[in-house]
């Protein structure tokens, strides 16, 4: 029996609060670990693009039927869409109920805007709808994976997919390759997922240390709501979800709870992806569904980003005394229906997506961003976390929905899961059904 300290949630619980402790009472020390939350993000983010090239290759190819490929995309894309639609309205409803930034009367033109310079930049250089859909496409397969680029990716992965399930008998040695080789990779995440404590610890400390939490406390309303908006819509919202497929919010959560700890401590979703991966085939969900779902989820599916978006941008038209009337608020809320489904799951890409929203309005000063600066991490998250939890919801009420849910694995799953140490997640690969070896079926 292992001790309750070799459970990875505890040890990145007490990361955690040692960083906070070392951001607070030695914020000189706490400024310096931001490296070591980067470096653990960065071995993550290294692993991405061959983990979500290898799941949905041979989950493609496993189910075969490439009528279901498409039936499954479709259908994720419409959950994406209703439920983050739903996400923006809340926070607006919330905003304009709260009215965080009423009385702060500040004056735009007085702002210095050069702290916001780069992310101002950035948001320049954020493509158009044309350009989102035409970015999709790669220049070059290899430059798909030297980027990262996600969507690239995916487009890449399913036509090979799709090829190897047409490839029939031919395509099987090349399958078995790819499976092999994500074995591999999952193992190799293993070994760097013992460094989440780490990662999660010095990412508290450098932000405290650099923000304080006098920061907080002066925008402390904005950032009260944004968290109990974001917990209502996880319980409300997704828990409906959960209800009307099934399936219980409350076990998910608990069965998560490392990946959600992590993300609390790095910002960063991508930080847990392959693990969620992992866990959610664990779980029950079909290979075929979680690779095509769950990466796909980490660009059109931020719940928690889109929340803060909507309650950020209200915020400061309310602290520059700009009017909003319901049109203009509308047409906010149109423009985020497009610009949030760019937000990537690494820390700060919310600001930049905000930042892109506000420029393109030219009703609400950009240079009013400035407000948000010293709070945004803090309020990262809170966004960060509600992603996460929004993609293992809508991972497995797509499984469920497609009939690709195995409900024994589930209970399985759930009682391992109280009993062994989450660090031990990737299973030896000839005693446990966690990463079946792929069958290809002719079409």
């Amino acid at each position: 029996m292992k001790t309750w300290l070799s459970r990875l949630y505890i040890q990145v619980f007490i990361a955690i609060i040692l960083g906070a402790l070392v951001g607070y009472f030695l914020p000189g020390v706490g400024i310096t670990l931001q490296p070591l939350a980067d470096g653990f993000i960065k071995l993550i983010k290294m692993l991405l693009a061959p983990v979500i090239f290898g799941t949905i290759v041979v989950g493609v190819a496993k189910m075969g039927n490439l009528k279901e490929v498409g039936r499954i995309g479709v259908r994720a894309l419409l959950y994406f869409e209703v439920v983050s639609t739903l996400a923006l309205v809340i926070g607006l409803v919330v905003v304009n109920v709260m009215q965080p930034g009423a009385g702060m009367n500040i004056d735009a033109t007085h702002i210095n805007g050069s702290a916001i310079a780069g992310y101002a930049k950035a948001a320049e250089a954020q493509p158009g709808f044309v350009g989102f859909l035409m970015d999709i496409i790669p220049t070059t397969m290899v430059d798909a994976f030297a980027k990262g680029a996600m969507l690239q990716i995916i487009l890449i992965s399913v036509l090979l997919g799709v090829a190897l399930v047409q490839a029939g008998e031919h395509g099987k040695p090349v399958v078995v390759v790819i499976d092999s080789l994500l074995d591999a990779l999952f193992r190799i995440v293993a070994m760097v997922m013992r460094l989440a404590p780490i990662g999660a610890g010095a990412g508290v400390a450098f932000t405290i240390s650099k923000y304080g939490f006098g920061t907080v406390w002066s925008l402390a309303y904005l950032m009260l709501g944004v968290y109990i908006t974001s917990i209502v819509f996880v319980v409300v919202v997704l828990g409906t979800v959960c209800i009307w497929t099934g399936f219980s919010l409350t076990k998910v959560l608990g069965y998560f709870k490392d990946e959600i700890l992590i993300t609390f401590g790095t910002c960063s979703t991508e930080a847990v992806m392959p693990r969620m991966m992992v866990k959610l085939e664990r779980l029950g969900c079909e290979k075929s569904v979680v690779g095509l779902v769950l990466p796909t989820g980490y660009t059109f599916n931020a719940d928690g980003t889109c929340i803060y978006l909507t309650m950020a941008a209200i915020f400061v038209a309310q602290a520059t005394n700009t009017p909003l009337g319901i049109g203009d608020q509308l047409v906010v809320l149109g423009v985020l229906l497009l610009t949030s489904k760019g937000s990537a799951g690494v820390a700060g890409a919310g600001f930049v997506t905000l930042a892109a929203t506000l420029s393109s309005i030219h009703t609400v000063p950009v240079a009013g961003l400035v407000l948000l600066l010293g709070v945004d991490r803090f309020m990262n998250e809170a966004r960060a976390v509600t992603n996460l939890i929004g993609n293992a919801v809508a991972t497995i009420a797509i499984a469920k929905w497609e009939g690709a849910f195995d409900a024994t694995k589930a209970q399985d799953a759930y009682r391992k899961r109280a009993a062994v140490a989450a660090e031990e997640i990737i299973p030896e690969p000839e005693s446990s059904h966690a990463l079946p070896r792929p069958t290809v079926v002719t079409p």
